[in-house]
């Protein structure tokens, strides 16, 4: 970690001396573009989980808030905030919140230009926290559903994927450290793998259909993988703002926290807005 700092002062200065240098406050877009099927990614958007009358919520943002830009690359500081939060579809139009999970952090982001290629890294430090909602508990019995009790899930960590993208295809392949987590049974290492391509010159630059894939693999008493692929289509600029339909098949350890040593593989449906 600390040579990763290093490296990161070193790019600055080396910015900032540079003539074609351009600073900028509050840019707009974002340097580093969400790897698409990565469920730790700012969304803004409802899911519907097919079979198992639940419904994702996801509320969040990522924001750049100063870049440095050359020529041949550029260089990103910013900040992560969104949540994802897991309801239950019941009668009448009425969805029991039952667990949410909360991310927010920092980030930096590196990026060479060359041509139609891109390649550089994403670091992120950053917290989650998971909590069990009032919509598990079952007011007729007095007791919470499936005898699940609320406990303390937390994590701390440092995440670093690289990427190389060509065109508007990507793949990327990291890792994440948990320097703090509770329960203990979580282990500190998580490898991630994936790909996102779009297809945004197949019908215009403003509809483009895609696919992605994301792997982890984790370990909660032993290693075990998580995947989750994707496809859809976006309305808007491919890496930019527009409004996405989504089909997601999500398969190993759940994706929510308090919930996190339990098996699940479920499709789902949804939307999505690029903010």
């Amino acid at each position: 970690m600390r040579k990763l700092l290093i490296l990161s002062i070193l790019f600055f200065i080396s910015a900032l001396i540079q003539s074609q240098t351009k600073v900028i406050w509050f840019p707009s877009g974002l340097n580093i573009q969400p790897f698409t099927a990565n469920i730790l990614e700012p969304r803004a958007g409802v899911s519907y989980l097919i079979n198992q009358d639940k419904l994702r919520l996801d509320i969040g943002t990522s924001s750049d808030i100063y870049k440095i830009e050359t020529n041949d690359y550029r260089i990103s500081f910013g900040a992560d905030l969104f949540t994802y939060t897991r309801l239950r579809s019941e009668n009448n139009f009425r969805f029991p919140v039952e667990t949410i999970d909360y991310f927010f952090g920092l980030n930096s982001g590196y990026k060479v230009l060359d041509g139609n290629k891109q390649f550089g890294f994403r670091f992120r430090f950053s917290h989650i926290s998971a909590h069990i909602v009032d919509g598990r508990f079952d007011k007729t019995s007095g007791e919470w559903r499936d005898s699940l009790q609320p406990f303390v899930y937390s994590r701390e960590f440092v995440e670093l994927l690289p990427f190389y993208q060509i065109n508007s295809l990507r793949f990327y392949a990291g890792m994440t450290y948990l320097f703090h987590v509770i329960p203990n049974t979580i282990g500190k290492e998580i490898y991630q793998a994936g790909f996102d391509y779009y297809l945004n010159s197949l019908l215009s630059k403003n509809v483009s259909p895609f696919i992605a894939d994301d792997f982890k693999l984790s370990k909660i008493d032993k290693y075990s993988g998580n995947n989750i692929f994707m496809a859809g289509i976006k309305f808007g600029k491919y890496n930019g703002k527009g409004f996405s339909l989504i089909y997601s098949y999500i398969s190993g350890k759940s994706i929510q926290g308090e919930l996190y040593n339990l098996n699940e593989s479920y499709p789902s449906f949804g939307i999505n807005v690029d903010l």
